[in-house]
């Protein structure tokens, strides 16, 4: 069996993302500087997560992971759509 652990990354100023998944207790993870957002993905990686939701914003700040785990079969890099004030 195969255990699924799921994080969701969003940044700290995004106040709409995930708000329903923090609020059930699940792992978000707000990152100050999205210039890091490489970093943190794979951090996120060695803690053994290997399902990674990550708002579209914070997608745009990384081209270097998602290209390297988007055809990993262990790994999946989910980019969310934004939120959008209607």
């Amino acid at each position: 069996m195969i255990k699924m652990e799921i994080s969701w990354l969003k940044s700290s100023k995004d106040n709409k993302s995930f708000k329903l998944f923090k609020g059930l207790g699940m792992d978000v993870y707000e990152i100050d500087d999205l210039d890091k957002t490489d970093e943190k993905i794979k951090e996120l990686i060695e803690e053994k997560y290997n399902t990674i939701v990550i708002s579209n914003e914070v997608a745009g700040f990384s081209g270097d992971i998602i290209k390297k785990y988007s055809k990993a079969k262990n790994i999946n890099i989910i980019i969310a759509p934004s939120k959008k004030n209607n």
